[in-house]
């Protein structure tokens, strides 16, 4: 899954950008390069972030999608938690909802895609961006987070989205301190196993890295992304999301091989 945030405070990118043009030119790169599909976002939701309204949303993601409409050929995902950009991204084509939130933050967000007929992504994050390390301590992570999860995938399946529409994210970075992300890497097939529904992860670039790293640019943790994507697919996920999607094509593609030869 491609990465095409369309914010200007992007963490991940050297030079965020605004720029419907910008923003479907990436897209089709990364279409080209070997995603599978690409996932559009209006809205920076990285820890402290700050909120932004449905028609600041809408404008940033709307000219991208429409400027994508027929020209790519791989499933749009649209990355929000707000029903009605949900409702208007459907309509404009894509064909799958990412929820940051496991409908935590928009209750009608459930409803939306059940009757638009897209799928649903739910990733685990408790608070709010500008709050959410305060709500990061557990008892046993990978347990809370499975719980949690199986919660959210409860309320989809309550608003009449299919079980077979649903999807898991255990929400690598968001509510969790460095030690908590990397144990749900480590442990990430206890939470496939138990909530058995496709999953999906997203390491790339994220500051869980810095101690391993260093204090250095997001753009720059591509080789460390590589080593969180390989532990991720060897674990049993079945969607990375990436922003260098030309260089984890290659990491994914060895790391499925070895775990099938397992």
């Amino acid at each position: 899954m491609g990465v095409v945030n369309v914010t200007p405070d992007s963490f991940a990118e050297s030079a965020p950008s605004t720029r419907a043009e910008r923003a479907i030119e990436a897209a089709l790169r990364m279409e080209a390069d070997g995603a599978d599909l690409i996932d559009v976002g209006g809205e920076s939701t990285r820890p402290g972030a700050v909120a932004v309204t449905a028609d600041d949303e809408l404008a940033r993601v709307l000219p991208v999608l429409g400027g994508l409409s027929g020209r790519l050929k791989i499933p749009l995902s649209i990355d929000t938690y707000k029903a009605d950009v949900a409702r208007a991204a459907v309509d404009a084509g894509a064909s799958i909802v990412n929820d940051i939130s496991g409908l935590t933050y928009d209750p009608a967000l459930a409803r939306v895609v059940a009757r638009g007929g897209a799928a649903l992504i739910l990733m685990h994050t408790r608070g709010r961006p500008e709050t959410m390390y305060e709500e990061a301590v557990y008892e046993d992570v990978v347990a809370d987070v499975t719980r949690e999860l199986g919660a959210s995938l409860a309320t989809a399946a309550a608003a009449g989205v299919p079980v077979d529409r649903l999807l898991v994210d255990p929400g690598i970075g968001f509510a969790k301190r460095p030690a908590h992300s990397y144990g749900v890497l480590a442990r990430l097939s206890e939470i496939a196993g138990e909530l058995d529904r496709p999953v999906v992860v997203g390491p790339s670039r994220k500051s869980f890295m810095r101690g391993a790293l260093g204090d250095g640019p997001a753009h720059e943790r591509d080789w460390g992304t590589a080593a969180a994507v390989t532990a991720a697919v060897l674990g049993g996920a079945h969607i990375v999301r990436v922003h260098a999607v030309a260089d984890m094509v290659q990491v994914v593609r060895v790391a499925e091989q070895i775990r099938r030869s397992g």
